[in-house]
């Protein structure tokens, strides 16, 4: 498996030389004004040029997530890329949308958090005060995950199959009257600081 990253125009070249290898692609990406990122469209265009010239044929997945907490707002990407596939001839094989992806970011990050203060707290009062706390909070984040986690690895086992495995749409598992609140709070939050809490946490610089 190999992993790339799409930052700008100066790493299309690299990816698609690596593509000629492939049999199968999966797109991870967020949302944006309801379709695709303009640097990934950018990408997706000299792909598709190059793909047709070499005769490459691929199977090709995505995974999708939107700030909006439905995930079926991902939809009309999904269609952009099942488009996509028909102008390449390639194997369009579906893939997940996931509704409230800045929550579940926020959730992966709480998750360390957690960590930290499990070790903390072993410390300080021994493992068997601290193993039920953590354990209690790790139920928690992984109840919220828990649709993501379910169809991606479903469709994981799709990719390894090379099967399709359709359109499917998820969601933090939060409420909605409660994500537009903790949604609220957590915007005023990242305002006062001028998106500079949380934006960039554990990626890779």
């Amino acid at each position: 498996m190999v992993t790339e990253q799409v930052r700008n125009a100066g790493d299309h070249k690299r990816i698609l030389e690596s593509i000629k290898d492939a049999d199968t692609v999966v797109f991870g990406m967020p949302l944006y004004v309801d379709g695709v990122p303009s640097h990934m469209l950018a990408f997706m265009k000299e792909m598709e040029r190059f793909c047709i010239d070499n005769k490459i044929h691929l199977n090709v997945y995505i995974v999708s997530n939107g700030g909006f907490i439905e995930g079926c707002q991902n939809r009309p990407l999904m269609q952009v890329l099942e488009n996509f596939c028909k102008r390449c001839n390639f194997q369009w094989c579906g893939g997940v949308g996931i509704g409230g992806g800045v929550m579940l970011n926020v959730m992966r990050i709480m998750f360390f958090v957690y960590a930290g203060l499990f070790v903390l707290n072993t410390v300080t009062s021994g493992l068997s005060a601290a193993l039920p706390i953590f354990a209690e909070q790790l139920i928690v984040v992984l109840f919220f995950s828990l649709g993501a986690f379910f169809y991606c690895l479903r469709m994981g086992i799709a990719v390894n199959k090379g099967t399709t495995c359709g359109v499917k749409f998820t969601r933090i598992l939060l409420p909605s009257f409660l994500f537009i609140l903790a949604a609220d709070i957590f915007f005023v939050i990242i305002s006062i600081f001028q998106g500079g809490i949380f934006r960039g946490w554990l990626s890779r610089k």
